[in-house]
């Protein structure tokens, strides 16, 4: 009783597992009684018992089994999850129910099988049951297939799938258990109830005893179909049907279904193919050409008995069939034809649609052996042609039939129709099309004039069959000449004939056909596989349905159709008849006047002749006798042009009102051809024609125009005929016309002498090509090269414009022509049937067995040669017949070749093949096209595009509808290679969406498609995944989910998952184009649906004319509702019309109080999902959906949650709109807002991305304006997603990330930032390493140690693991970062980053050595500011070598400018912190801020009281940053950051705009020192415009050339003005200046640009920019550009030879300016530079070269250098790893032997001189740069007054100047210019005093242009010096101490970095406008500006003051 007490306390779950079996009874009860208690079937408590079920079926003790099974059972019939356990649960009553003694058990167990079949598992439960037939115990197989007999009884064929029932039948019926034997028989008689004969042939091998016996019970069965008693639980509909009609007692609803069940099962499906081909005797190849007929009797008797097998493997049966074919075509014996014709009945009835690639080669032969008259031979063709015709189309063999319709043998003809008539009842009105039947009835209408009674039998059996099938009203226009009596006989045919009904063959033919319509049709809407479905499968495709509604507008046109016919016949009236009929109706006068000989008489008569015409009825008026009248003397001969004109008139009113024939027309037309070319009655001659042509159909009219036309001599007629025919074609249209013989009538026009009658014929080929396109041009390809000229010339002309709509024609024949073109299956038929005009050869007799069997050889080189012969037997024919011979079997074999060559080869065969067939080229597609595919496979590449080429080719001729049809696609696809794959899929995702309608064979293509979605190859599986959407566009979503619910449980939820991704992205079917014309307006509403819809996708630019109309005509109000629902449906653009937009009006963002707080809460407590994923699932976009539906507009949502990333795109731009104005709201919503973004962080569309990064920086700059602080949550939900994008392989778009992560700073604490950074560099993505260690280190430069979390310790210790990451850019990301902290704390770091092994620490040692060369410690020399040049100009080098070396250098260039100018503009910022945020919309503000000169005294004052402190404390850089000063200058730099990525937009006037503001900064002083850091990024936006501007904007006609000029001229504008500011220009690395100068060279030579309107003047300033880039970069930079930029254009083909020789005349321009510039030079890296020149062009290779210039240019820049450097130069080799790689080592050493000894003395007195020779070098340098600025400004338009002003007063002051040097290069206009310029000053300044522009600065000979000097030896010499002398030295300190906005010069000591920067400070203040463009610009302005005011009202307290403060700065860096 302890135990029971024990377990009685368990819960009941606890209790069902427990080890005592009455527990676990216990348990099973009170789960019965709870699952009966349990109401929802979603309830969580059924999951508890999930894993248990099994254990209540499987229990060991048989009374607890028994409970159990009863409340498993209760469980599978009400829990939701219950399907979960199918398997294991079935599997448990297989093996240890059905097996236990007890009925009930065993009861119980059945019942849960049928239970799980009704949830929806049958498939699951039926493999199980089956997989229990193979058991062991007798009991359990009885038991099994006394549930599957059960299963199938209850839920039918339709649920139970019998083909692997059937499939195990003869087993169990072979069983020694007699129990399992009945229980078998009970089995199939149950499934003969729902297939009936179906299961005979798989049962036909059982024991004959057991097969009687299941005769005899077969025959005591109903004959009524048997109905579904049970339905599944989605079929609740069908049993509320069912039970309505079972209380009702009636059997109605019972046929349809009885029909539905039968068409389910095909017997073909239920065999197992058996393989035959490797069964074939041995030598049956050489027995079947024996020459003994018992030989090959024998041969044929063995395939005879292998091909009885009713189902047959696929293989290759090529040559099988060839022999059988042989033997039909040649062999004498008729009984061993008979045998042949049964093998391959046989075969193709084996094969079924996979024999189709054989048909077309049989079918000839069979035709053609219907010669034999016995019946036995013919009755065996006959089997052998039907069987044939199901396992293809109509279509295919029509060309053969054809060819033999017209044969002289009778019985050939006859049969052929017979055929025909046969095949015909198995064909519908789809199948069967006008295109198709055509040609046929023109056939039997010849045949039914034949003189042999069995061909017109035959014929009128056909004629009746193909009425019977498609109709009366569409046979009865091929009709319309037949007598009567025949009329009738084909009628009584009709009615005689029985048609195959489609689901069970009915009648018609004898038994033999019974069998073949039992076989072939079953499968059409099953599988598809057998011969009947391309017949049968178009009514269940799209065109189905659309046709019907065709002939609904078609009957008028047939009933006006009629009365034409009957007319175009009419009996030709005598004169007298004419004229009683005429005298009835006009009046007597007109009568007799008309013969008149008075021409006014005749006048008067002709008017009361068009007054009776007028007014006559239709009814009445006799149009042939009225015509006759008109002809009658003098006719057509009249010689007054009034008479004629009225006439001529008057055919046209008889033509338009009456009902005009043929035969009327055939009266006048004469007349009025011969009138057509006169001058006078022309005009009314063509009125007449062409209403002629309105009532008898131009197609005729035309014809009979021009061929009489061109039976007269006259040329004008010709001419005028020509034209007025190019004019009715544009009218009426190009629906019927007789191509053929128009194109033989232009010929002979276009050999015409008669000018005129040329230009006219070559006018109507341009109105034919309209119609025909390109083909049309084939006709003419044989003329003479002039004349085709002239042809080309016409055609071009009429390229890109569209045919006009026809205004003529429509009412009578249009309509009808209309239509039939639109009935045609193939969409570009139009194209086939200009195809079909051209001339074809028939080279059959050509390819002749010996040249097939050297194809076939066994030696590449004949096997070569063989096709040669062929491409030139084809390339000689050019067009060719469908008949090639054995061609196909040959080229096939060649596919396969081994050879990839003749692969090759074979492929450019078959695509000459496509073009030269043409249409026709669609009876090769089985036998030949699918082994192109085949191809597809190969592991070459190459050979794989040559396929996939020729594959286009194929179907540009055959459309795709046949590639489609059967299984070869599908079988394709099963195989397992990953190359054929992805090619098939990629094709057929192009190829499908373009297609109107498919066969339903594409259905077959769906498993193999499922199983690729799981290949192994990623590639496979993501062209799976493209494919997916284009299938369901035509085979609709639901079909394509049911084919998913086969695959295995795992396979199918991914499936599924996919299908409803692609169900967003399926495009929208295409409508049939025909169809969209003639349809009605009430039916076009719903057509456009789709069409608008999928313009939403695809915008097809065929279809943008159907939807555009809709908002038009939305005031009509009966397409309103309809058009609604289909914007719920689908959000049809179209119908966003007026409620949209007052809608979108209001505001998009709606404030809900506390619903953030809300949703933080409701996740913190589970209630719903938290944001955390890896990629987004659906589950959490739903959650996100419902929840921003309180927050958003409800338009906006449905943008943001569409499928259309251009509506993300839409929505975005319109958030970006209003994001200011409702950024309440917006903050309100963050949450939602961030989230939504970060879902398209998974997009892989970069639009979309670029537009949200522009969302997300603008949002973070209004939240730091705001001061809003993020909250955890919206950080966690954003900031971890936004990292993974700081690792995109675009550099723009990581750009961009790093912009928003710098401003997510300000908004979001930095030390929480830290560590999801930290997270971010364990991703795999080594740019994303590399990025976030970079932000990291970033961090810690920004704002100290203490933003390391959790610890710095550990922090530091998790950085340096990177160190040994195998990625460089992350090792060297996590070194920077290292010495980030190093920089911050010091030698601390060591300890803080623990161990590191030997190789990491020497990295990390190096790597912090450098840093120290690269950046001084602060503490050392704090004056110095982070943008010095290093004292050592090599240094220079060192510190931008990596950027400068690495390839990819932009890349580089972005992510250290990001670097470098954080920590340089926090410290400007500190310097300058009144600089506002948004500094381009503020400038005003930014400009007052920094005071005008005049009142300088007193902000001189302020500001150094400002900054006296922070410059007492020289460590600040070791320190953190404070974040006021980092978010002011990040608002500064990332709006810079904005307007510079602005300038590269390929909108022009956006880049106009940006480069509008950059110039209004770089144009004031004192702001322009804000550009300082961005230089790099500015010159990379610019040099990339350049290149849009070059390659894009130059070359679009569309656009303005004034307004590219004016793009032009802001770039330019705006380098000039960078470019005068040394500071600024000094920045620009090499690599951006080597991009920018080869863009500006470029635009010197864009010839374009001369032929813009002031396109000199603007190759003028880029000459000056060039000089003025040469003269103010960085030389070493410059230099090095110049050489990298030569070498690369020597290398370069492609290149202009100009090109390197400008580049060259500004280095021979760098190189005069050597002597100056030589200090400032890193010669170490320039020799670099030449050594790697030297490389690539040794000294021989650059006298190869056309040009000397290059070599010379080099040899003087070394010679150059050496001269100046002497010796000394082979010291600055370090830098080359190996010197013996070049010559310039070895060159060097000579020019410095030869130099020697100037060389030693120039040292000596260099060393003697010291310092001193070192400043007047520094001195000469200066007035050489002086005088170049102001000749530079005399030589500009704007400045030469200036110029000459200040040439003027240098002269003055330094009278001894030599100007000789500055005037040796000019012209002599330019030196009398000077001159005179210079003598008109001077006369002006005549008598007055001469004007001082400055008195400050003592002028006293050199001393004057050295300050810097005395300056730094004040305290020496104790000079006394005056304010502004004071005022500029504390400015220079100010400077040093990194205080002031501009930084030093270069990167030297104090004393020669300050004497050229302040003796160019002095110049300026001799000149007087030289302070806007020239100088070192910021600081120097400055100066200038403030010395005026200084000295004039400086009081000596003012003088004292300074005094002080200069001694306080000196004694602080002491």
């Amino acid at each position: 009783m302890g135990d029971d007490s024990e377990w009685m306390k368990l819960p009941t779950d606890q209790k069902c597992e427990h080890k005592i079996w009455k527990a676990r009874l216990n348990g099973y009860e009170e789960a019965l009684k709870l699952f009966q208690r349990i109401q929802d079937e979603k309830s969580p408590e059924w999951g508890k018992y999930l894993g248990l079920i099994k254990r209540f079926v499987t229990d060991s003790n048989a009374v607890a089994q028994l409970k159990g099974l009863e409340a498993a059972f209760v469980y599978v019939e009400n829990a939701h999850v219950a399907s979960k356990t199918t398997g294991e649960v079935v599997s448990g009553v297989v093996g240890k129910v059905f097996n236990q003694p007890k009925a009930r058990a065993k009861e119980l167990g059945t019942d849960i099988c049928l239970m799980y079949i009704e949830i929806e598992k049958a498939e699951v439960v039926q493999d199980e049951l089956i997989k229990g037939l193979d058991n062991k115990n007798p009991k359990i197989v009885v038991a099994c297939i006394e549930t599957l007999r059960k299963a199938l009884c209850e839920f039918g064929s339709k649920i139970i799938t019998l083909k692997p029932v059937v499939k195990v039948l003869p087993k169990l019926f072979e069983s020694r258990e007699k129990a399992v034997r009945d229980e078998a028989k009970l089995l199939a008689v149950e499934i003969y109830r729902w297939i009936r004969d179906a299961l005979r042939p798989p049962l036909q091998n059982i024991n004959s005893v057991q097969l009687k016996e299941l005769e005899e019970e077969w025959v005591k069965l109903p004959t009524s179909a048997p109905k579904q008693t049970r339905f599944l639980r989605s079929q609740q509909d069908l049993k509320t049907k069912f039970e309505q009609q079972q209380a009702a007692g009636g059997d109605k609803a019972d046929c349809d279904y009885e029909e539905e069940t039968e068409v389910q099962v095909d017997a073909y499906e239920l065999l197992e193919a058996v393989e035959i081909l490797s069964k074939l005797p041995k030598d049956f190849y050489e027995k079947i050409e024996a020459k003994k007929w018992q030989e090959r009797k024998e041969a044929l008797e063995a395939v005879e008995a292998l091909t009885k097998n009713p189902k047959l493997e696929n293989g290759d049966y090529g040559d099988l069939v060839r022999a059988l074919k042989k033997v039909i075509g040649k062999d004498a014996n008729v009984m061993l034809v008979s045998m042949a014709a049964k093998c391959l009945a046989a075969l193709a009835a084996g094969l079924r649609k996979k024999f189709g690639t054989y048909a077309v080669h049989v079918v000839p032969t069979i035709l053609e052996k219907f010669k034999e008259k016995k019946p036995q031979v013919v009755q065996a063709l006959q089997e052998a042609i039907d069987a044939v015709f199901f396992t293809t189309t109509l279509q295919n063999i029509s060309e053969d039939v054809l060819a033999v319709m017209d044969n002289k043998n009778p019985s050939i003809k006859q049969q052929a129709s017979l055929f025909l008539a046969r095949s015909f009842r198995h064909c519908t009105p789809s199948t069967l099309p006008k295109s198709v039947l055509k040609p046929f009835c023109a056939a039997f209408l010849k045949q039914v004039n034949d003189s042999a009674p069995e061909v017109r039998d035959a014929a009128f059996e056909a004629l009746g069959t193909a009425m019977k099938v498609v109709g009366e009203k569409a046979v009865n226009p091929f009709l319309a000449d037949v007598e009567k009596l025949k009329l009738d006989k084909i009628k009584e045919c009709a009615d005689k004939v029985e048609l195959v009904g489609g689901k069970k063959g009915g009648g018609g033919g004898g038994e033999k056909k019974e069998k073949q319509a039992a076989k072939a049709p079953p499968p059409v809407e099953a599988s598809a596989k057998p011969s009947g479905p391309p017949k049968k499968a178009p009514p269940a495709k799209a065109p189905g349905p659309p046709k019907k509604g065709k002939p609904a507008s078609a009957p008028s046109g047939k009933s006006k159709k009629a009365p034409d016919t009957k007319e175009m016949v009419e009996t030709e009236l005598s004169l007298e008849v004419c004229e009683e009929k005429a005298a009835a109706v006009l009046p007597a006068s007109c009568m007799q006047l008309l013969d008149s000989t008075n021409w006014k008489e005749r006048l008067a008569s002709m008017e009361e002749f068009q007054r009776a015409v007028e007014q006559m009825d239709k009814s009445e008026m006799p149009c042939q006798s009225l015509v006759k009248m008109l002809a009658k003397k003098p006719g057509w001969k009249e010689t007054n042009f009034q008479v004629m004109q009225m006439k001529l008139h008057i055919v046209g009113l008889i033509a338009q009102k009456g009902s005009f024939s043929k035969t009327s027309a055939l009266v006048v037309l004469d007349g009025l051809v011969d009138k057509i070319g006169d001058v006078k009655c022309g005009s009314n001659a063509k009125e007449g024609l062409t209403a002629i042509g309105e009532a008898c159909s131009l197609p005729w009219t035309a014809e009979q125009v021009v061929s009489l036309a061109f039976a007269q001599k006259n040329p004008k007629n010709q001419a005028e005929t020509l034209n007025w025919l190019a004019n009715a074609m544009k009218e009426f249209g190009f629906a019927g016309i007789n191509v053929k013989a128009f194109i033989n009538n232009v010929k002979t026009a276009l050999g015409a002498t008669n000018p005129a009658v040329r230009t006219s014929a070559i006018a109507l080929l341009g109105v034919m090509y309209l119609y025909m396109g390109a083909p049309l041009r084939m006709f003419f390809e044989d003329e003479k090269p002039a004349l085709l000229l002239q042809i080309d010339a016409e055609f071009e002309k009429m390229q890109g414009q569209t045919p006009p709509a026809s205004i003529r024609g429509t009412k009578k024949t249009g309509v009808v022509e209309e239509r039939e073109e639109a009935e045609e299956e193939e969409v570009d038929c139009g194209a086939g049937a200009i195809m079909d005009l051209l001339p074809r050869t028939d080279i059959s007799d050509k390819i002749t067995s010996d040249m097939v069997s050297k194809i076939g050889d066994k030696n590449w080189k004949i096997r070569k040669e063989g096709l040669d012969e062929v491409t030139a037997v084809i390339s000689e024919a050019k067009f060719i017949q469908a008949n090639i011979g054995e061609l196909p079997m040959a080229l096939k074999g060649r596919l396969n070749d081994s050879n990839k060559i003749l692969v090759q080869q074979t492929l450019g065969i078959l695509q000459q093949i496509a073009t030269a067939i043409g249409p026709a080229l669609k009876q090769h597609v089985k036998n030949l096209g699918f082994s192109i595919i085949t191809v597809l496979g190969d592991s070459k590449s190459n050979v794989r595009a040559a396929a996939m080429t020729t594959l286009n080719a194929w179907v540009d001729q055959t459309g795709m509808k046949e590639w489609l049809e059967g299984e070869d696609l599908s079988e394709e696809l099963k195989k397992e290679n990953p190359f054929l794959r992805q090619e098939v899929l990629g094709w057929l995702a192009e190829k499908l969406p373009t297609m109107h309608t498919v066969p339903a064979d594409l259905m077959q293509c769906v498993p193999p498609l499922y199983a690729c979605l799981e290949d192994r190859s990623g590639d496979v599986r993501k062209k799976a995944q493209d494919a997916l959407p284009t299938f369901m566009m035509h085979l609709s979503y639901e079909k394509m989910s049911k084919a998913a619910g086969k695959l295995k449980p795992a396979s199918k939820d991914q499936v599924i998952g996919m299908l409803e991704k692609a169900r967003a992205l399926m495009p929208a079917k295409l409508a049939a184009p025909a169809k969209a014309a003639a349809s009605k307006p009430g039916s076009s509403a719903p057509v456009s649906k789709p069409a608008s819809a999928r313009t939403r996708n695809q915008t097809p630019s065929e279809d943008f004319g159907e939807p555009e109309p809709k908002p038009d005509t939305k005031k009509t109000k009966p397409a309103g509702p309809a058009a609604k629902k289909g914007v719920v449906g689908k959000k049809l653009p179209v119908k966003a019309g007026v409620k949209d937009e007052e809608d979108r009006s209001g505001a998009i963002f709606i404030l809900v109080p506390n619903g953030k707080e809300q949703r933080i809460k409701e996740e913190k407590t589970l209630k719903i999902l938290k944001w955390n994923f890896v990629t987004p699932r659906d589950e959490y976009v739903e959650q996100l959906k419902t929840q921003m539906s309180t927050c958003l507009a409800k338009w906006l949502q449905d943008e943001l949650f569409h499928f259309d990333f251009q509506r993300h795109v839409k929505a975005i731009g319109v958030m970006i709109e209003r994001l200011e104005a409702e950024s309440e709201a917006v903050i309100g919503s963050l949450d939602l807002v961030l989230k939504w973004f970060t879902l398209r962080f998974f997009d892989t569309n970069t639009s979309v991305l670029m537009k949200v990064l522009e969302f997300l920086k603008l949002l973070f700059t209004m939240l730091s304006r705001k001061n809003y602080q993020l909250n955890d949550y919206e950080a966690a939900s954003f900031i971890p997603y936004l990292i993974l994008k700081v690792g995109e392989s675009k550099d723009v778009v990581r750009k961009d990330v790093r912009a928003i992560l710098t401003m997510l700073c300000k908004v979001y604490a930095a030390s929480k930032v830290f560590p999801l950074l930290m997270d971010g560099t364990k991703s795999k993505n080594s740019k994303q390493r590399s990025e976030c260690l970079e932000e990291l280190g970033c961090l810690i430069e920004n704002f100290g140690m203490n933003v390391c979390q959790p610890t710095p310790a550990k922090a530091l210790k998790e950085i340096a693991v990177h160190i040994g990451d195998r990625d460089t850019t992350v090792r060297n990301a996590a070194l920077n970062t290292v010495v980030a902290a190093y920089n911050t704390c010091g030698e601390q770091v060591f300890k803080l980053i623990g161990n590191l092994s030997e190789k990491e620490m020497s990295m990390l040692e190096e790597r912090i050595k450098r840093s120290a060369k690269k950046t001084p410690a602060p503490a050392a020399k704090p004056e110095r500011t982070q943008r010095e040049q290093p004292t050592n100009p090599n240094a220079t080098f060192l510190r931008k070598a990596p950027q400068e070396e690495v390839p990819n250098k932009l890349k580089i260039m972005y992510r250290t400018y990001r670097i470098q100018a954080r920590a340089q503009n926090a410290q400007f910022e500190q310097s300058a912190p009144s600089i506002p945020k948004e500094f381009q919309l503020d400038l005003d503000v930014f400009e007052n801020n920094h005071t005008c000169a005049s009142d300088i005294p007193d902000l001189v004052q302020h500001k150094l009281d400002e900054v006296l402190e922070p410059v007492m404390i020289p460590e600040r850089k070791m320190r953190a940053v404070s974040p006021h000063f980092d978010d002011m200058h990040n608002s500064t730099a990332s709006t810079i950051n904005f307007v510079i990525s602005q300038v590269a937009s390929g909108d022009m006037n956006t880049s106009i705009q940006a480069l509008a503001q950059i110039d209004e900064v770089l144009r004031q002083a004192d702001k322009a020192e804000a550009m300082s850091g961005h230089i790099d990024q500015f010159l990379i936006a610019t040099f990339m415009q350049l290149r849009l501007i070059y390659n894009t904007h130059m070359a679009d006609e569309r656009l303005d050339k004034k307004d590219i000029f004016k793009l032009y001229s802001c770039i330019i504008g705006n380098m000039l003005s960078l470019f005068s500011m040394e500071n600024l220009a000094r920045e620009a690395s090499m690599g951006v200046l080597k991009d920018l100068m080869h863009g500006l060279i470029t635009l010197m030579l864009d010839s374009r640009v001369e032929d813009i309107e002031d396109g000199q003047q603007l190759i003028r300033s880029v000459n000056l920019l060039v000089v003025r880039v040469l003269e103010k970069s960085d030389q070493t930079n410059i230099l090095s550009a110049l050489l990298v930029l030569l070498q690369d254009s020597l290398t370069s083909t492609a290149g202009s030879p100009m090109f390197s020789e400008l580049v060259m005349k500004c280095l021979w321009r760098m190189i005069r300016f050597l002597p100056q510039t030589i200090n400032s030079i890193n010669l170490d890296r320039i020799l670099l530079d030449v050594h790697n020149f030297m490389k690539v062009f040794p000294k021989d290779k650059l006298k190869q070269l056309k040009s000397d210039v290059p070599h010379r240019t080099l040899k003087t820049l070394l010679h150059t250098l050496c001269r100046l450097t002497g010796a000394k130069i082979l010291e600055h080799m370090s830098m080359i790893e190996n010197r013996n790689e070049s010559e310039l080592e070895a060159h060097l050493r000579r020019v410095v032997k030869h130099s020697v000894n100037l060389s030693g003395l120039k040292s000596d007195k260099s060393t003697e001189k010291g310092a001193l020779r070192s400043d007047d070098k520094v001195i000469k340098a200066k007035v050489s740069d002086i005088l170049s600025e102001i000749f530079k400004k005399i030589g500009s338009k704007e400045n030469t007054k200036e110029g000459l002003t200040e040439l003027y007063e240098y002269k003055q002051k330094y009278s001894d100047a030599d100007l000789e040097p500055f005037l040796r290069n000019t012209s002599q206009f330019f030196q009398s210019y000077v001159e005179r310029g210079l003598r008109m000053i001077e006369s002006e300044r005549e008598g007055k005093g001469r004007i001082q522009t400055s008195t400050v600065i003592p002028q006293h000979s050199t001393d004057s242009y050295l300050p810097s000097s005395s300056s730094v030896s004040i305290s020496s010499n104790g000079e006394d010096l005056n304010a502004a002398a004071y005022y500029e030295r504390l400015k220079i300190l100010r400077q040093r101490r990194g205080l002031e906005n501009s930084a030093p010069e270069e990167d030297r000591p104090p004393l020669s970095s300050l004497r050229p920067s302040v003796a160019s400070s002095t110049d300026m203040l001799h000149s007087k406008l030289s302070q806007l463009k020239e100088s070192r610009e910021h600081f120097q302005q400055e100066q200038s500006q403030s010395d005026r005011p200084t000295r004039s009202s400086s009081p000596a307290s003012n003088l004292d003051d300074l005094k002080k403060r200069l001694e306080r700065i000196k004694s602080n860096r002491q």
